[in-house]
């Protein structure tokens, strides 16, 4: 798989760790990776895909536990744009054929991979209230402190950021402003993946929908 500004040139045996790390959505020591995927996450391919800033790996205990960075989130959702590596046998072929077809849909049903993997109970589908009269305008003015804030259409950005820039609105109707906007085309609301790099003040910003918090905002094309 060649180097892209998005990820690193990886092995098959990288490409399945990352995999198994995504679809358990959890911190997982070498002995459970060797009971889901057949094999522990160890030497070379633990050390390129930590030096790499792709997964965090726990040493202080043993066996070793690992899980996913932010940006190893990032990147194992791209895997498929790259294609698999020159050398990939079936196995990582057909998992980089699963993993397009994986993001597609979930892109069009605008849920999160941390979202469809993380370890939790069915929920209830999020109910939306009515929106105050207000709400347009504050929708608007999300879209303008995105707009500011975003290198690019459809980058992510944080609630807080956002809320810092629009510090002269009511709570209230920012929240729901935000629930209204998540419902529009090209407009997506998550939480992030990996709670441990949230802060305190990326909690207190987040806007609860359903039964979820969400941390991030991200626009793209309607």
């Amino acid at each position: 798989m060649p180097t892209t500004d998005d990820g690193p040139d990886l092995t098959p045996n990288q490409i399945n760790a990352l995999v198994v790390l995504m679809a358990e959505a959890r911190s997982l020591t070498n002995t459970e990776l060797k009971e889901l995927a057949g094999f522990a996450l160890t030497g070379k391919d633990n050390a390129r895909l930590v030096a790499a800033g792709l997964v965090e790996t726990d040493r202080t205990q043993r066996p070793f536990a690992h899980e996913l960075t932010d940006r190893g989130w990032k990147v194992v959702r791209e895997l498929h744009r790259a294609g698999p590596p020159a050398r990939s046998g079936s196995a990582t072929r057909s998992l980089v054929t699963l993993l397009a077809n994986l993001h597609r849909s979930l892109d069009r049903l605008r849920v999160s991979h941390g979202e469809f993997f993380k370890q939790a109970g069915i929920e209830e589908p999020a109910v939306v209230a009515d929106a105050p009269a207000s709400t347009a305008e504050v929708e608007a003015a999300i879209r303008d402190a995105y707009r500011e804030l975003a290198g690019t259409t459809g980058e992510w950005v944080r609630l807080a950021d956002v809320r810092d820039r629009l510090a002269g609105h009511d709570r209230s109707t920012v929240d729901a402003a935000l629930r209204a906007l998540a419902r529009r085309d090209g407009v997506r609301v998550i939480p992030v993946a990996n709670s441990k790099s949230l802060t305190a003040r990326d909690r207190a910003a987040a806007v609860r929908i359903g039964d979820e918090d969400n941390h991030a905002l991200s626009i793209g094309v309607a």
